[in-house]
């Protein structure tokens, strides 16, 4: 199987006359954890579902390889099932039930639910849903995960707590990730490389690689100037100045 399993070879997308991509290429390699970030509306989504195979590009090529997983902005776990059910749909494909057993009693233990199998979505917190979102699309042999602003809808500290979660989920069950999200300072924790989109139709303008070992703080001087690096091609390190001195 090839080192990089997913990529992107001058591919282009339209949704009727409204151009989104043009002629982007991208390279994703193996166990790679790549964020992409860029202003609201200029496809990072659309990117995921084509990297996904849900949508087929305008032009150009897209190899994929290996199995793909989404994990979502709102969790799309079932109300009516259990933590245990809806982990469960995601181990469908293991036919020997003490296999699957066993996969489920190790991946409660490793999202830290063992204690809440039996509990129903209404009866958990957001940031404990998003970690039966997560424990699911790991469940089997994923080898992408696809995470679209998995955790855009929490509060700040259930935020940072999830970050530190999937770094653990992570060193325990290695994936390839491409994560989009508009928290700049969620890729600079995150990821091993940022891609940085412009308005549309969107082109890559910057692509950062982070060189520092996960798990970081938020207020590592890498981060922090990645950060800065990642709002000045924005344009928006003078926004964030005026936002600093409000409050």
């Amino acid at each position: 199987m090839s080192d990089k399993p997913l990529s992107l070879i001058n591919v282009s997308h339209a949704y009727g006359t409204s151009a989104v991509f043009e002629e982007l290429s991208v390279e994703i390699e193996r166990g790679e954890f790549v964020a992409v970030v860029g202003p609201s509306g200029c496809g990072k989504t659309t990117l995921l579902n084509l990297l996904s195979g849900f949508l087929r590009p305008t032009s150009g090529v897209i190899n994929r390889q290996g199995t793909t997983r989404m994990v979502y902005q709102s969790d799309g776990l079932f109300p009516w099932l259990t933590v245990k059910e809806n982990i469960a749909l995601g181990l469908r494909h293991l036919r020997d039930e003490k296999a699957r057993r066993a996969q489920m009693k190790d991946l409660l233990e490793l999202i830290r639910l063992d204690g809440f199998a039996g509990h129903y979505p209404h009866q958990l917190s957001g940031g404990m849903r998003q970690r039966v979102e997560l424990a699911r699309a790991l469940a089997g042999e994923t080898d992408v995960l696809l995470m679209d602003e998995p955790f855009s809808s929490l509060d700040y500290q259930t935020r940072l707590r999830m970050r530190r979660m999937l770094v653990r989920v992570l060193t325990e069950r290695p994936r390839t990730v491409v994560f989009v999200t508009h928290d700049i300072e969620e890729a600079a924790q995150l990821a091993d490389r940022i891609l940085v989109l412009s308005e549309r139709p969107a082109h890559l303008i910057k692509e950062l690689r982070v060189g520092v070992e996960r798990p970081r703080d938020p207020t590592h001087p890498t981060v922090v100037s990645t950060v800065k690096t990642i709002l000045d091609e924005l344009g928006l390190r003078e926004d964030a100045r005026e936002l600093s001195a409000v409050k």
